[in-house]
């Protein structure tokens, strides 16, 4: 039977391979592929996303009251005649 240390060597020897096989490389290239392919599609990372739709929450409720304050203004305005 196999022992814990024949194992260890078994895996050692088999991480080794791999480390010095084309598929090592291969993985590196899809990886490598992948991550330019994302970056043309000019995305951005979600916490930014999330942030930047805070902003925008906080620009319209800040454009609501304005639009309300400046629609109170008008009513208590005078009309002039013929205008």
């Amino acid at each position: 039977m196999l022992n814990s240390a024949t194992l260890d060597e078994l895996a050692k020897k088999i991480s080794q391979a791999l480390d010095a096989s084309p598929a090592k490389d291969v993985e590196k290239n899809v990886k490598a592929l992948l991550q330019a392919s994302l970056h043309r599609l000019d995305l951005i990372p979600r916490a930014e996303f999330e942030l930047q739709t805070q902003v925008l929450q906080r620009t319209r409720e800040k454009l609501e009251a304005l639009e309300a304050r400046v629609a109170e203004i008008e009513s208590r305005a005078p009309r002039k005649r013929g205008a």
